[in-house]
């Protein structure tokens, strides 16, 4: 074999295998990527109001992941404590909490009882703490006869997903704890 010959084979067989190296890391990068579908289109409508609480679906739907279609479901673990769990493709992807606690507590302590809230800015008026997954706020002024001496908190959690956004946080725990100040909860 001549030596031109010799060498467009090594120049073939350089470039096939520098190919199949760039093919084959991005079939990897895009399948580590696949397992999440934060990014996803988000084909679904967030309804107006979310286990009786009205909200605004345009803060909500930016905590939540792509997919296609988004549900909730109210759950009252205990006396003092309302959740609202909301899905995407029936995936747990979102919690919006509305618990009472002592009315000595502020955000901040409340904050210690709920996963994700770690390294939280708190708010210039000390009635919000937010992170980039979980969120929480104190009502104004949310008074109960069956919660004498406490304060009714509202709490949101992302779940289940990679999303970590702390300005959209901060604007869906205000909102959802002004919301939940307006709410038959708080009257």
């Amino acid at each position: 074999m001549s030596v031109r010959g010799s060498l467009r084979r090594h120049r073939f067989i350089g470039t096939a295998v520098s190919l199949s190296a760039t093919v084959i890391l991005a079939s990897s990068l895009s399948a580590c990527s696949g397992d999440s579908d934060d990014s996803a289109e988000k084909t679904y409508t967030v309804p107006a109001s979310l286990c009786g609480v009205a909200v605004d679906p345009s803060l909500v739907k930016a905590l939540l992941p792509g997919g296609d279609s988004v549900s909730s479901a109210p759950s009252k673990p205990n006396g003092g404590t309302a959740r609202c769990d909301v899905s995407v493709d029936d995936k747990a992807a979102l919690r919006l909490t509305q618990t009472w606690w002592g009315a000595r507590e502020s955000a901040t302590t409340v904050a210690q009882g709920y996963a994700d809230t770690d390294d939280g800015t708190v708010s210039d008026d000390g009635r919000f703490l937010y992170a980039g997954k979980a969120g929480v706020g104190k009502t104004a002024s949310c008074t109960s006869s069956e919660h004498p001496d406490q304060d009714l908190y509202a709490v949101v959690q992302v779940l289940g997903s990679d999303i970590d956004d702390q300005a959209a946080m901060k604007s869906l725990i205000t909102d959802y704890t002004k919301a939940v100040e307006r709410s038959a909860a708080c009257r």
